[in-house]
């Protein structure tokens, strides 16, 4: 039984809009990911109410993949549940995305994978859990070194032509292979919609190449872990807290532990605080603002474990324009010494 019904008021808000790419579509410039806090060992009712908040606020751009979690697959049934009893009314309002790359079911067709029947069937599975009968964007979610391009690149236009994913897109592609995709998808008369790289002021890699690629190439650019998997809030202003991973010396879901969080990165993460509160944005609105100073930048993927924490990163809205003085700043704290904390997999 549906008790939801969406705020009235939801595209009247603080909410910014970007056309992806030269296509057709426009997507919020914050979009909200489900890689944590939205599977199975995580409470249903905290994540609907964040889902229902987002979408109140004008997020209509749900990200997911296969391996959601934990376990895999399970944060993709909690949202299948969600558009069931409170967003069937809105589909058509919504952008829903999944991915499939790594490692999923037992056997050697569902490990890390680019092959053509991992990526169909793994497809065919993310809509079963979903209920629905296509995705708006389905990404190839890393690169599998050891299949060809073209054989994966064929396997997405296959369940494109299918409708059962209106757009295409690829996440942690070089510049290189990105070329090589979209030249391949092209000859299958399927645009490159869009690319999702890991993106933040402590990991700017895409600035070597990816995003002249991009533009070059009419595709969107959504940017994932704007907030470093929690490093540019206010978590670490203090040093490692006590109930951290990092902690007890074990690596967060992002691969940085202990030795990462050094006292000279704590004492960055505290002058970026510092130029934060000078713009009247808490830090992690700051990041936020950050990644989307760029005009090439579609989105920002966040994440969030309660609605007071979507509600604060919403709160970089309001405050995502720079003067060249901030912006020189914050590369003095922000850009040397990247903290390179993601296992890339962007190479054959």
């Amino acid at each position: 039984m549906r008790n939801y019904q969406a705020a009235a008021n939801r595209y009247q808000g603080d909410m910014e809009y970007r056309r992806t790419g030269r296509s057709g579509i426009d997507l919020p410039v914050i979009s909200l990911g489900l890689w944590q806090n939205f599977g199975g060992t995580d409470s249903h009712e905290t994540g609907r109410a964040i889902l229902r908040r987002a979408f109140d606020r004008g997020i209509t751009h749900f990200d997911l993949a296969n391996n959601y979690g934990p376990p895999p697959g399970s944060a993709e049934e909690m949202f299948g549940r969600v558009l069931a009893t409170d967003f069937a009314p809105y589909r058509d309002e919504l952008i829903i995305s999944s991915k499939a790359g790594w490692g999923m079911w037992p056997g050697p067709y569902g490990g890390i994978g680019g092959s053509r029947k991992y990526l169909i069937a793994s497809l065919d599975q993310s809509l079963k859990r979903m209920g629905l009968d296509y995705v708006d964007i389905f990404y190839s979610h890393r690169v599998d070194p050891t299949t060809p391009l073209e054989e994966t690149m064929g396997a997405l236009a296959h369940m494109h032509r299918q409708g059962k994913a209106l757009y295409i897109g690829i996440s942690s592609y070089s510049p290189e292979l990105t070329r090589r995709a979209a030249a391949i998808l092209q000859e299958e008369r399927v645009p490159l919609f869009i690319h999702q790289p890991n993106y933040s002021m402590f990991n700017r890699k895409i600035e070597d190449g990816l995003l002249d690629t991009l533009e070059e190439l009419g595709t969107g650019c959504i940017g994932f872990s704007p907030l470093a998997q929690g490093l540019l809030t206010s978590r670490y202003l203090n040093g490692i807290p006590k109930d951290a991973r990092a902690a007890r010396g074990a690596p967060n879901r992002a691969g940085f532990g202990k030795d990462t969080i050094t006292e000279a990165l704590v004492a960055r993460i505290r002058a970026l605080n510092a130029i934060a509160e000078r713009r009247g944005q808490t830090l992690a609105q700051m990041a936020i603002a950050w990644v989307l100073r760029d005009p090439r930048m579609t989105s920002a993927l966040i994440g969030a474990r309660t609605v007071e924490q979507l509600d604060n990163s919403l709160g970089a809205l309001g405050g995502l324009a720079f003067s060249t003085e901030e912006l020189a700043e914050i590369d003095t704290y922000a850009k040397d010494g990247n903290v390179d904390y993601w296992a890339e997999s962007s190479t054959l």
